[in-house]
C-alpha cells in the first residue's frame, strides 16, 4: 500500500483544493483504489465511496442499474470502464469517477483477456480511459498495477482541469 500513497496524496490534496469529491468502481484491483485514497487523513472531505464490482450481479446491485445498460458493451475495456466511472460518479453524485476493469490473474477472464490486461476509466472534468498490459500473472502485483494505473490517470486529468 505504501508504494500507492505519493499519487494519493497529491490526489486528495487537489481535491480538498478544489472542494470536489471522487467515488471509485473497482474489480481486478479489488479495493486497492480506494484503500489508498482512504489511507490519507482527511479522506472524509473528498472521498464519497468505492465499491468492489467484481460481478454483474453486483453492479446491477446498484440503485438504477440495468442491463440495458450494458447493451453491446463487454467487461475489461475502455467503454465498460468509462460505465463504471459514470455509473458510480452519478450514484455518488461525485464530481469525479474512477472505473476499472480487468483480469488480474493467474489465469485470463472469461472475455479472452490474458492476465495482468486492465481497463482504467476516469470521468469528471474530463473523460479518459486506458487499457494496461503488464504482461504478467502474478495476481498481487497486478492488483497493484491496475490501482497504481487507475490513481496515476486520475492524478493526470485532475492535472488538466
Amino acid at each position: 500500500m505504501r508504494e500507492l500513497m505519493p499519487i494519493a496524496e497529491k490526489i486528495a490534496a487537489a481535491l480538498k483544493a478544489r472542494g470536489q469529491t471522487v467515488a471509485v468502481a473497482e474489480s481486478s484491483a479489488g479495493g486497492l483504489i480506494s484503500a489508498a485514497l482512504l489511507a490519507v487523513p482527511g479522506a472524509s472531505a473528498y472521498f464519497i465511496g468505492g465499491s468492489v464490482l467484481y460481478t454483474r450481479k453486483s453492479i446491477l446491485a446498484l440503485k438504477d442499474t440495468h442491463e440495458e445498460m450494458f447493451a453491446g458493451i463487454r467487461g475489461a475495456t475502455e467503454p465498460w470502464a468509462l460505465l463504471l466511472a459514470r455509473t458510480v460518479r452519478g450514484r455518488c453524485s461525485a464530481d469525479w469517477g474512477v472505473g476499472e476493469s480487468g483480469a488480474a490473474g493467474p489465469a485470463g477472464n472469461r472475455y479472452g483477456d490474458p492476465p495482468g490486461h486492465a481497463c482504467v476509466a476516469v470521468t469528471g472534468g474530463v473523460e479518459r480511459a486506458i487499457v494496461v498490459k503488464t504482461g504478467s500473472g502474478d495476481r498481487i502485483a497486478n492488483m497493484y498495477a491496475f490501482a497504481t494505473a487507475a490513481l496515476s490517470l486520475l492524478a493526470e486529468s485532475l492535472e488538466r482541469r
